[in-house]
């Protein structure tokens, strides 16, 4: 009794002092009340002490003091140290929180009637400690040099775990270092896992080690400005989240996943589509805007990132290389394969810089159910894998033959490809694109519908048709015309095992540079579907083509032929007082053929002045092109294939 009238004594010092804050210590927690606004405090029952509206048992109060501090508003402070953690809770949100401690494990559940936003700020270290709050009122979390490790879950296996399906924001307190490792006997979704939306800001440094699910998990949106983000292990996704995600600045490093590097899906049943400033978006779509991106993954089939709605990059510097093999998905009866950006939606490149790696059996660059359009940015894409085959019970083995392809229906393989779009493929505007693959049955860049290039500069090295335009066909329909337009642009496509450019239905040259370099006869250079009475229509632009080009086409543009061709040798051709130069490759077709606006001449072993390199040696500016010898040309009225290939031009 001593003991409360002493409490009780002290309490009403507060309400007359110059005191600012009384502090009431009840275990672990203390709740930090300024004195000034305490009122009337309730004594109830000689058991109950009412204090701004928060109800203490008095055989729960620890303590007591004031000091002349200024007392915080809605904030919440957790310090972890070793196997404890303090939690401090500002008055003015007392009654809302209802704090529960084990230890360093922390969980804070806010009453349905908060009309506030409380900033959590977590600090301290814990090998086995966690941060748990569950409410549903929008709310900041902080975290200001925290090392978290989760052990022994006793609130939720994560390290993080925020259940709340509001905006919570997430500060990483400038110049701070924070690490989180979840429980790896959890049955949490991610080692920081937000049931809302999350908006990751300031510019300090997360790191997320993920043992039992994802690294990170969103139910909603993620955001990423400013932050230093590293996700060094997941068993299944680094980041996976729903309706969008959006890096504007910082810096996201994933590796060491069991699955996706980055993973966005449709929250809803109906997805939408962009809405202005991300409203109530619920697309799936990716948007990588500035900052770094380094992905790298290794577990068979998975994806740098992986989009439900659509890829949008418009700015940053992007990295991702993916080193697993093909997969076999049971379920829909297919073969499957990683790829560095996979989209059920689009893809559209308009700015940033991507390189992009796929080493393993079928790899791909880009993979989209949609199109692919460029207008901006430089992208690098390299696949280096042979393709992959599956028997009809689902074994796996790797093809090293790109004759062996044949004898498999589409569901049961997978081929590299640099780029393939099941959609229409576009590049304009200003965009780079340089694509190599090496592996049996790697496409450069392919569309299931059409491919159009009206400006931008491509370089394509592949193992088999540089640039392809294909189609599909379902039930004796067929999506798409496979056909193929360069109107503009610098093209130069070269395929070591097939065609340089090849359309399954018409092909356009219209504009533009291209350079194309086919495989020996049969292949050619460029080719059009004449099998189904499509036709290669040259109509402008400037052509240099080693192995020929398709029988029977259209020639508006009058065409002229070489005989014969030196390998690895410098060319001048000269037309309406403009010159360009070209190297030969090692490997090609036999037949050279030229076009030009007006009537060209050709020289051949010519020493090609220095310029700005594009594309690694490839290509040049600047150039200018003095000696050689002298070529015979003569008209050429299509048909060809076969002989010497990879080069470059110069203009």
């Amino acid at each position: 009794m001593k003991t409360i009238y002493s409490l009780l004594f002290l309490l009403a010092l507060a309400t007359t002092s110059m005191a600012q804050t009384l502090h009431v210590k009840v275990g672990q927690v203390t709740y930090l009340f300024p004195a000034f606004q305490t009122g009337d405090m309730t004594y109830a029952d000689g058991s109950t002490l009412t204090i701004m509206g928060k109800t203490f048992a008095l055989s729960d109060i620890d303590a007591a003091t004031i000091d002349n501090a200024e007392a915080p508003e809605n904030t919440v402070s957790v310090t972890y140290d070793g196997d404890v953690a303090d939690i401090l809770i500002s008055g003015d949100v007392a009654k809302y929180l209802s704090p529960k401690v084990s230890g360093a494990h922390v969980s804070i559940e806010q009453s349905s009637d908060l009309d506030r936003e409380i900033t959590y700020t977590l600090s301290g270290e814990s090998t086995d400690g966690e941060f748990y709050m569950a409410g549903s009122y929008k709310s900041t979390i902080e975290f200001n040099g925290l090392s978290l490790t989760n052990v022994t879950p006793v609130f939720s296996g994560a390290a993080v775990h925020i259940q709340n399906g509001k905006r919570i924001k997430v500060k990483v307190v400038t110049g701070t270092v924070n690490t989180l490792t979840d429980a790896a006997s959890g049955t949490q979704k991610g080692c920081l896992y937000i049931k809302g939306h999350a908006e990751i800001a300031q510019k300090g440094t997360l790191n997320v080690v993920g043992k039992a699910n994802h690294g990170i998990k969103t139910g909603e949106y993620l955001t990423l400005k400013n932050a230093i983000v590293n996700v060094t292990a997941a068993l299944s996704d680094g980041v996976n989240c729903g309706q969008f995600f959006l890096i504007d600045s910082g810096s996201l490093s994933i590796s060491g996943t069991g699955d996706d590097g980055i993973q966005c899906d449709v929250d809803g049943d109906t997805p939408t589509a962009e809405t202005e400033d991300h409203e109530n978006e619920d697309s799936g779509n990716v948007y990588l805007c500035g900052g770094n991106v380094s992905i790298t993954v290794a577990a068979n089939a998975a994806k740098g990132i992986k989009s439900e709605g659509c890829i949008n990059v418009s700015g940053g510097d992007i990295t991702i290389a993916t080193t697993g093999g093909g997969a076999w998905d049971s379920d829909a009866k297919k073969t499957k394969a990683a790829a560095c950006l996979a989209a059920d939606g689009d893809v559209v490149v308009s700015g940033g810089t991507l390189t992009l790696s796929s080493s393993g059996a079928g790899g791909k660059g880009v993979n989209t159910d949609g199109s692919f359009a460029a207008t901006g940015a430089t992208m690098t894409v390299r696949t280096s894998g042979n393709a992959v085959v599956a028997s009809v019970t689902g074994s796996l083995t790797t093809v090293s033959s790109s004759q062996q392809l044949d004898r498999y229906a589409s569901n049961y393989k997978s081929s590299p490809k640099g780029i393939k779009a099941d959609g229409v493929v576009s590049i304009s505007g200003d965009a780079i694109i340089g694509v190599t693959t090496t592996g049996a049955g790697g496409e450069g860049i392919e569309s299931k519908q059409a491919i159009n290039i009206s400006g931008g500069q491509v370089a394509v090295e592949a193992a088999d048709d540089a640039i392809n335009a294909s189609y599909t066909s379902a039930n004796g329909s067929k999506t798409g015309t496979g056909d193929l337009t360069i109107s503009g642009g610098l093209v130069y496509a070269r395929s070591t095992g097939n065609d340089g450019i090849d359309s399954n239905g018409n092909c356009y040259v219209k504009g533009g540079l291209v350079y194309a370099v086919g495989k020996s006869n049969p292949e050619v250079a460029i080719d059009a579907n004449s099998e189904e009475q499509k036709k290669l229509y040259v109509t402008g632009g400037t052509l240099v083509a080693l192995g020929g080009l398709e029988r029977g086409a259209s020639l508006t543009q009058t065409c002229y032929s070489a005989s014969s061709w030196s390998k690895n040798t410098w060319y001048a051709l000269t037309y309406g007082g403009e010159t360009i130069a070209f190297k030969t490759p090692s490997s090609g077709g036999s037949t050279l053929v030229v076009s030009a606006a007006s009537a060209p001449t050709l020289k051949s072993g010519v020493t090609v002045g220095s310029g700005t390199s594009v594309f690694g040696g490839m290509a040049y500016t600047d150039a200018t092109a003095t000696g050689g010898s002298s070529v015979s040309l003569s008209t050429y009225t299509g048909g060809g294939g076969g002989g010497p290939g990879g080069g470059g031009w110069r203009w």
